[in-house]
């Protein structure tokens, strides 16, 4: 029986925790599973050793500070002691999986990161670490498994989780009626992240857009994707200030996505969902003065957004920091509603960027390696 402890610290890789436990149970019900997550994963299988957050330092300063990380380092070292455990799963948070990844390799233990650190955008150096810390890496984008090829180290390319979670095909008109919405006349979506701060800087600029579309086309209707990480009053709160009506939607971005002829949408894993969806989309991303300067010197990539990564091209339009405008975005919007060959060439180019990842299984693949593993 494989005994099997997977490390995850944040709600995203909660979720996948969670994807990969099933999928571990599903090859093999005697498979033994333990773990650092949350809820997700729990009601998967997996016994919780600490529940994600319980090691979160923030808010602390100075000389605890500094015991509290200690002790949390010396605690994960006890773990990865603590049983015969015939691998240890990784997933995502690499600003504190690879530093315990250092006392996994140390305790003998065979390592695998699912989701790999994005080393192709920031601090390259740490394929160093990788290689000396990692057994087999998983990655979900197809573009690095090369990366890890060049460099030695095991990869495997198992595809993307998104495509386990958004469906084949959507109806947008049953979708409209489901959100109460005009089955007839245009529909955009407002992706304004997942973050607070992100909310913050750019719902503002999300609404003064919708401001300007609906003045150009009254009939226009405009939904938002409301993450479950956003509180409703920090959403109300910026809301009311609006002069067009939105209507909010929770927990359902692909649903909503695919309700809509347009998706506004902040930087990050929601600019590639969209792509799977199949909605044509334009991005946006606005920060501190402060961040965007430093991260113009350590993002080593041309550009931010997942979908033009993976085409290897510029598919969709970037607007970023001083370019992040409601402006802008209207006039990047409306291009693209009024000019149907702009529109259906980001359609055909989506469907390209969703072929270039892979087939569904992302779980079940990882797993299978995993596991294949654990019989050597």
């Amino acid at each position: 029986m494989a005994c099997i402890l997977i490390i995850t610290g944040e709600a995203s890789g909660d979720l996948h925790g969670a994807n990969l436990a099933k999928a571990l149970k599903a090859r093999d019900p005697q498979v033994s599973l333990a773990g650092i997550g949350g809820a997700a994963m729990q009601a998967a299988g997996v016994q919780l050793v600490r529940e994600m957050g319980q090691f979160d330092v923030i808010g602390i300063v100075g000389p605890l500070a500094i015991a509290a990380v200690i002790q949390r380092f010396l605690a994960m070292r006890r773990l990865f002691r603590s049983a015969p455990w015939d691998a240890v799963v990784f997933i995502d948070n690499p600003g504190l999986n690879l530093r315990y990844a250092y006392f996994a390799k140390g305790a003998g233990l065979r390592v695998f990161y699912y989701i790999a650190p994005q080393i192709w955008a920031w601090r390259p150096g740490r394929i160093h670490w990788i290689k000396q810390r990692v057994d087999h890496v998983l990655v979900i984008l197809p573009f690095e498994k090369a990366i890890y090829d060049k460099a030695g180290i095991l990869c495997t390319f198992v595809g993307h989780p998104l495509l386990d979670t958004v469906a084949s095909q959507y109806d947008p008109k049953s979708l409209r009626a489901r959100f109460d919405l005009a089955s007839e006349g245009r529909v955009i979506a407002l992706l304004p992240g997942s973050r607070t701060r992100e909310v913050q800087y750019l719902l503002p600029i999300l609404l003064d857009a919708a401001k300007k579309l609906a003045r150009r086309e009254p009939k226009t209707q405009f939904i938002l994707a409301q993450a479950p990480t956003i509180q409703d009053n920090l959403l109300q709160s910026l809301l009311r200030r609006s002069p067009v009506s939105v209507t909010v939607v929770k927990g359902q971005a692909s649903e909503v996505m695919a309700a809509s002829d347009l998706v506004l949408v902040a930087s990050g894993t929601a600019t590639l969902q969209a792509a799977v969806v199949g909605t044509p989309l334009v991005l946006l991303y606005r920060t501190t003065p402060l961040t965007f300067w430093l991260a113009r010197f350590l993002i080593r990539v041309r550009w931010i957004g997942l979908v033009n990564l993976v085409a290897g091209r510029s598919v969709v339009p970037e607007l970023i920091q001083f370019e992040a405008t409601g402006q802008r975005l209207y006039e990047e919007a409306l291009r693209l509603l009024e000019d149907r060959s702009a529109y259906d060439e980001m359609k055909q180019s989506l469907a390209k960027v969703r072929a270039e990842l892979g087939e569904p299984g992302a779980s079940t693949r990882a797993a299978e390696v995993v596991l294949a593993a654990c019989q050597v």
